[in-house]
């Protein structure tokens, strides 16, 4: 049961992953939905009884407006995030804003320049970071148990049926790309995270299966890392049946797989006590998986994240990720659509 004390989260948007975040925000701890808002009067009422939320609303300035509501969660279209984000900020709120930040570089950092001079909090969605296994695999990497890196690479060979692809999905102007803007940004994500950033990306997109979207439906890059390492992306929403994310580092003395949030290898030279136990676990299933349907991950990731938000302002405690780590998600697959256009290697912004 929600109190006083409690942060008030209102979210601004009304589509599928709305209601994610209102499960999300419900269940936290130290949190509670305190309103909605959306273009769509009939499903933002519909959200707001669903879920308890005492104030619904078309006017998002109305929203952002309130004295009851700190952090707001940006939950519309993915090249519809600034202009929301923006009004929320000019109202002091801290925000939660669904993958990715925005869809180029240049709206991400005018995005993130404004909440910097207001100094408010971006909290960007990125759930496959607090997965368990993802989180062992980010401490091995910062123990050095890799030595150097060789390869890295992430897999996202996922299925989405043509009726997937209705409304914004597809679109240039709101879904600022395809499987790699859309689907592969998690995966690209967590592949960053574990090895930085690479300092060019050759990247080449088409148009399988989805022919009706004006988007990409599979790409492939290479990567090249600054010490020499190599890396690979490839992504897709043509591939049936869809199979799980897959992440792998291999290093000179160490290699790992990640499926999904399951580690399917851990190998290193010098082993450690943990390392059986590690490989004999059956990893973190909480979240789901979306490799076949969008609609088949759980409100786990979205509350561990919410979660995280709540705990960094309340007690000061560490923000899993900030909006300038999130930007270099956007700023690499943007690298790889420019390479695909121009057909020469890009250095992501």
């Amino acid at each position: 049961m929600s109190t006083s004390s409690d942060l008030g989260f209102g979210i601004i948007g009304s589509g599928m992953i709305s209601d994610y975040h209102a499960l999300a925000i419900n269940d936290a701890t130290g949190a509670r939905f305190a309103g909605i808002a959306g273009r769509n009067a009939e499903t933002v009422a519909a959200l707001a009884e669903k879920h308890g939320a005492p104030f619904h609303t078309t006017d998002i300035e109305a929203l952002v407006a309130r004295d009851d509501i700190q952090v707001i969660c940006i939950a519309t279209p993915s090249g519809a995030h600034l202009e929301p984000a923006l009004a929320a900020i000019k109202a002091g709120k801290h925000l939660v804003i669904e993958k990715p930040l925005e869809i180029t570089v240049e709206r991400v950092d005018e995005l993130l320049a404004a909440a910097k001079e207001a100094g408010v909090i971006v909290a960007p969605i990125f759930q496959a970071r607090f997965g368990h296994s993802a989180q062992l695999i980010k401490a091995a990497l910062d123990a050095g148990r890799f030595g150097r890196l060789v390869l890295a690479s992430a897999y996202v060979k996922w299925y989405r049926a043509p009726d997937y692809y209705q409304g914004w999905k597809g679109t240039l102007a709101l879904d600022g790309g395809g499987a790699t803007m859309n689907q592969a940004i998690h995966g690209l994500d967590l592949l960053q995270w574990f090895a930085g950033m690479p300092v060019e990306v050759f990247g080449r997109t088409t148009r399988r299966v989805h022919e009706g979207i004006e988007s990409e439906d599979t790409s492939c890059a290479t990567l090249r890392y600054a010490d020499g390492a190599l890396g690979t992306i490839e992504a897709s929403t043509a591939a049936y049946p869809g199979w799980a994310r897959r992440i792998e580092i291999c290093g000179e003395t160490g290699s790992v797989s990640l499926e999904d949030d399951t580690i399917a290898r851990w190998d290193f030279r010098d082993e450690q006590p943990e390392d059986e136990a590690i490989r004999a676990a059956d990893g973190d299933t909480a979240m789901g998986s979306g490799s076949s349907d969008p609609k088949a991950i759980s409100h786990q990731g979205h509350l561990r994240q919410i979660q995280d938000l709540v705990n960094h302002l309340r007690d000061g405690a560490p923000l899993g990720i900030d909006g300038p780590e999130a930007r270099k998600a956007v700023s690499l697959i943007r690298a790889l659509y420019e390479s695909a256009k121009t057909g020469h290697p890009v250095s992501p912004a």
